[in-house]
């Protein structure tokens, strides 16, 4: 869906394919709460995201920063979510 435009947290020294893997995690998660994604789509983004931001610190660090400008957007419980579920639809609300 993504009708709107948050500011994602982002690192410059990423290199733009980095970046474009990081968005697109991002908008995962905000497609969980705002329309319901796929779970194992879910589980492909996080793959790449891990990737590109292994250390689990900078991820509860992008997290929260995300979350803060979504307004409750929740990365972690997302993942969450979608290794708990194993097969599916994952459609959260902002608690």
């Amino acid at each position: 869906m993504h009708d709107k435009n948050y500011s994602y947290p982002l690192d410059p020294s990423w290199s733009t394919a980095e970046i474009e893997t990081v968005i697109a995690m991002f908008r995962v998660v905000e497609d969980a709460y705002e329309t319901g994604i796929n779970r194992q789509q879910i589980m492909d983004c996080y793959r790449g995201f891990k990737n590109v931001v292994p250390a689990k610190s900078e991820e509860k660090r992008l997290g929260k920063e995300f979350a803060k400008v979504t307004g409750g957007y929740q990365l972690y419980d997302v993942v969450k979510a979608a290794r708990e579920q194993k097969a599916g639809q994952i459609k959260l609300s902002v608690k």
